[in-house]
């Protein structure tokens, strides 16, 4: 077993293994999302994969910003490949995501073990569709009362699968750590 050691080059040093790890996850979150572009007309249901690849790189990765760093990795990406009509707001989107996960990491330390905790994370960082529909819907000019329910609507179905996203972690991190690809 590897003892967590804080490395000589600081707080943002990592190792090869790790970054392609939180590469991996990245890419996988935008590929995902690209997948579920899809009109499946359910509202939230690229949340699941991209709360499950968040997760799972804060959840494998032993750096307090894995999924800070996948989220602009993957927000980035998004930018370049031209998804939606958002344009650099899919950054913001994927950051609201990463940093509540990385605040619940650092708060909460039996986070990817635990299935409640890991789905309560999900439902939470899936809560930020909320915040990021409201703000595009009141950039372009929408009225408040019905930019609050539409909002409502998108984030609940952005929870929902948010919490089943959180729930398939702790079965894939404990797969492998058995497998021994993580530490």
């Amino acid at each position: 077993m590897n003892p967590v050691v804080e490395p000589a080059g600081g707080l943002f040093r990592l190792s090869l293994k790790e970054a392609l790890f939180i590469g991996f996850c990245a890419v996988f979150a935008v590929l995902g999302r690209m997948m579920l572009r899809l009109h499946l007309h359910i509202s939230g249901h690229a949340m699941l994969v991209t709360i499950f690849f968040l997760l799972l790189a804060r959840g494998s990765v032993r750096y307090r910003f894995a999924a800070s760093f996948a989220g602009l990795l993957a927000g980035s990406a998004s930018i370049f490949l031209g998804f939606a009509k958002n344009g650099p707001f899919m950054l913001v989107k994927y950051l609201l995501v990463a940093l509540i996960i990385d605040g619940a990491g650092l708060l909460l330390p039996g986070l990817f073990r635990n299935y409640f905790l890991s789905a309560l994370v999900g439902g939470c960082a899936g809560a930020t569709k909320f915040f990021t529909e409201y703000s595009k819907n009141f950039m372009v000019g929408m009225d408040s009362t019905v930019n609050f329910q539409s909002s409502l609507l998108e984030a609940a179905g952005a929870i929902v699968f948010g919490v089943l996203g959180g729930l398939l972690v702790p079965v894939v991190i404990r797969r492998l750590k058995a497998y021994g690809v993580i530490s």
